[in-house]
């Protein structure tokens, strides 16, 4: 035999002069074959070096064992630690993972979602991609008969299970702990306000800063910032200004990295002359100097949940059940680039 070549049932067939049905049934332990035959397939099996194609296996059953993952990044601890939280329960239910990440490209999301119903997974968890407004490419999924979960950043347009945070809520605390301090003129770095997620962050500022009665600073509200690049050009200019801002509350800790090389570069102090509050709480937010303030979204309960939910709400049921929107509350984190009393 070639030696590249997988061993298939049939080879086994073939070498032991039986029906392939019959290895078959023989390998799977079906009563209906004797003990001696199954021992005889089997170290027939070992001598060939066959492994079972429990792949193809599943699909004859009508299901794959395998979850698709769709996210924008997976090189971002939010991400990362989400998608661990899936693996684990996908991995206590005996399912693998497909992942594939949009890069925030609509485009790329939508052809990730094409290769994920290609190869026939049970279900799609997905965090949308900043470009990403419309929910054809889900709806295509559902007309092949396949459930979306979606988590973190959701469509509100497509009817799913969804995995969310408290984002307008934690917000506004994280705005008033900064105003506790005693900031007064504090601006705010967003994201694509075509992304719930985002316009609800802008929503707890906002409220926070009402609340104080303090002037909503509209130019000091910048949105679709959301990288370290385009953190630190966003906050060059408002660093710059005679009334510059005090401290500066962004959706993103690398909108805060671009916030503090733009201060570093201009010889701002954080905390005593800027405060700096993040948001995602990644892995980096300890170790840069001042430690950065953020917000922890609790991303691996998060994936958790989100998988737990096609195990015990979808999983083996013959209809869709009703949709839900699961709330994980998020923590604030304050460290030292918001501390200035």
């Amino acid at each position: 035999m070639n030696g590249r070549k997988r061993t298939t049932i049939y080879d086994l067939a073939k070498e032991l002069d039986i029906s392939p049905s019959y290895v078959s049934k023989a390998l799977s332990n079906h009563p209906s074959v004797s003990e001696p035959i199954r021992q005889r397939v089997k170290e027939k099996a070992e001598q060939l070096n066959y492994r079972h194609n429990s792949r193809a296996a599943n699909l004859r059953r009508g299901q794959s064992k395998t979850i698709g993952v769709v996210v924008p990044h997976i090189n971002q601890s939010f991400f990362s630690d989400a998608i661990s939280g899936i693996e684990e329960i996908c991995f206590a239910h005996n399912h693998s993972l497909v992942i594939c990440q949009s890069h925030e490209s609509y485009e790329k999301e939508g052809k990730a979602i094409e290769t994920l119903i290609h190869q026939n997974v049970d279900c799609i968890l997905i965090s949308n991609a900043e470009e990403t407004i419309s929910a054809d490419h889900l709806r295509q999924v559902a007309k092949n008969k396949i459930p979306v979960i979606q988590f973190d950043r959701c469509l509100d347009e497509f009817d799913s299970f969804k995995v969310i945070n408290d984002n307008r809520t934690v917000s506004y605390e994280a705005v008033r702990s900064l105003i506790s301090e005693g900031y007064r003129n504090i601006a705010f770095l967003g994201g694509p306000h075509r992304v719930k997620a985002f316009q609800e962050r802008k929503e707890g500022f906002i409220a926070a800063i009402s609340e104080a009665n303090l002037p909503i600073p509209y130019n000091f509200i910048i949105d679709n910032v959301l990288t370290r690049e385009r953190g630190n050009q966003a906050a060059l200019p408002l660093l710059r200004l005679p009334n510059r801002p005090d401290a500066i509350f962004t959706v993103s800790d690398h909108q805060s990295l671009g916030v503090m090389d733009a201060a570093a570069s201009l010889g701002i102090t954080i905390p005593s002359e800027l405060g700096v509050f993040g948001f995602a709480d990644e892995t980096f937010s300890q170790l840069v100097t001042p430690s950065l303030s953020t917000i922890d979204q609790h991303s691996m309960e998060i994936g958790r949940k989100a998988a737990e939910l096609y195990f015990q709400r979808i999983f083996g049921q013959d209809e869709m059940p009703g949709t839900e929107t699961i709330v994980i509350l998020s923590e604030m984190r304050i460290r030292q680039s918001s501390r200035r009393l």
